[in-house]
């Protein structure tokens, strides 16, 4: 099978839940301790062989182009400085992948809008990632190569899947479930969007990454508004699932939304419990200041 060497990445919201921070900066770049949300993705997507990566932006994100270009003069003067080591970090952040960037245009809106924008850049046999520029996984293997794994066992679409408490079912598109393939893989029957805890099919929730195969483009493409008026790829994935066969893949990880304030500061503490240089001066002091 054709291995997935591109990825989509969704980046043209407003992010209007951190203005005014994000009037002049692109909430995909706020920082986990001291890299932006979007490089975290990429550096987990070229982990799983994605060597194009395509960022669907919007007119206020010259930022990120900013910075995954190279930038010669910071470069020279860290040297100058006799800081080699973060003159190769800036260097290799450019050197990650191939970056294409392109202006999503077009009505209806919806987050299924990014792929008809580069539909042109897929080939008519080439499976892709997409991504949602704000929300990731912190996972011991990379989360697409996870999903990866399972669309090399499937050769079908693969969705993330998350476990929730079903009283949260209000927040998410839940997954109808069918035959379970592994202990992480199961077919899905379809997405139900936020069906509260009474009508949820299932404990698992559809979030922010997709392995598509690229028979999902026609579909997108007979733009068919749904809820709010707008193109979802939920509602494509649930005529994908109707047509053929679409698998779930539930991510060995811990899932952040950095959309959200609260739970973006819970990905920066998580992010920094964890790190070696960090972790255990913060879990003194957050024990500390919580007493």
């Amino acid at each position: 099978m054709k291995q997935p060497t591109k990825a989509i990445i969704c980046a043209a919201g407003l992010g209007t839940r951190f203005l005014p921070q994000t009037k002049a900066m692109p909430k995909e770049m706020l920082p986990i301790i001291d890299k932006p949300v979007i490089q975290l993705i990429v550096e987990q997507a070229v982990k799983a062989g994605v060597t194009e990566v395509i960022i669907v932006t919007g007119s206020t994100k010259r930022a990120i182009e900013d910075h995954f270009d190279r930038s010669d003069e910071l470069e020279a003067e860290l040297r100058e400085r006799g800081k080699d080591d973060k003159a190769d970090q800036i260097k290799a952040i450019a050197e990650m992948a191939n970056f294409i960037y392109i202006r999503q245009k077009g009505s209806p809106k919806g987050n299924a809008r990014p792929i008809l924008n580069a539909r042109h850049l897929i080939d008519d046999d080439e499976p892709f990632f997409v991504f949602f520029a704000d929300d990731f996984f912190r996972s011991d293997t990379a989360w697409p190569l996870q999903l990866k794994e399972a669309y090399n066992k499937t050769g079908k679409s693969v969705i993330s899947l998350i476990e929730i408490d079903k009283k949260d079912a209000d927040k998410y598109g839940m997954a109808e479930i069918g035959d379970q393939l592994s202990d992480r893989v199961f077919k899905l029957k379809g997405l139900v969007e936020k069906p509260g805890e009474a009508n949820a099919p299932s404990t698992f929730a559809s979030v922010g990454s997709y392995l598509l195969t690229p028979d999902i483009i026609p579909l997108i493409a007979q733009e068919k508004v749904g809820v709010g008026g707008e193109i979802t790829l939920a509602d494509s994935i649930n005529e994908l699932a109707k047509q053929d066969v679409v698998y779930g893949c539930f991510i060995e990880g811990v899932w952040h939304d950095t959309g959200d304030q609260l739970r973006y500061l819970e990905a920066v503490v998580d992010a920094a419990l964890e790190s070696p240089k960090y972790g255990k001066d913060l879990a003194a002091y957050l024990k500390k200041r919580i007493s």
